[in-house]
């Protein structure tokens, strides 16, 4: 299961994670090497994505962001999410999917264990990155509307 994996990515690079009852707003924070998760979030799947988004901050952020108001944070938070886009729903794992028949984006969120809002969100941020498509292989994944194309061999 995905947030069995990024729990075990956590300790590997020895960062704590403990789920806690936050304020309804909060679904997760991240500082000096420990991560809560909002005890309160519904499912696993939503709990996966906000762990993988604190772990972007673990990798990608410095200092006390909370202050959004600041154009600094804000670009730390959005480099934090982006790295979580590319590590729960890189390319290659759209093509996967397309290879074993999944047919929407409601099937594609199943599959990859994650919320159908954060799919969403990382084709948005795939669509700023490349455009309407990219080429992963013999496969062009096309980002609106989502669907994957496979080139002939010759």
């Amino acid at each position: 299961m995905l947030f069995e994996k990024l729990l075990n990515e956590a300790d590997k690079h020895r960062v704590e994670v403990f789920e806690k009852g936050l304020l309804p707003r909060t679904k997760g924070l991240y500082g000096d090497n420990i991560i809560w998760i909002n005890r309160f979030l519904p499912t696993i799947a939503e709990k996966a994505c906000i762990l993988a988004e604190e772990l972007g901050h673990h990798h990608t952020s410095a200092g006390n962001i909370l202050d959004q108001s600041d154009v600094r944070h804000r670009k730390q938070e959005v480099r934090a999410r982006r790295w979580a886009y590319e590590r729960l729903v890189p390319l290659k794992s759209i093509v996967k999917a397309h290879q074993n028949g999944i047919k929407n984006r409601h099937e594609l969120s199943l599959f990859l264990n994650i919320t159908e809002d954060f799919l969403q969100a990382a084709i948005n941020y795939y669509i700023d990155k490349y455009g309407l498509s990219a080429h992963v292989g013999k496969y062009t994944v096309i980002f609106e509307p989502l669907g994957v194309l496979e080139l002939f061999e010759f």
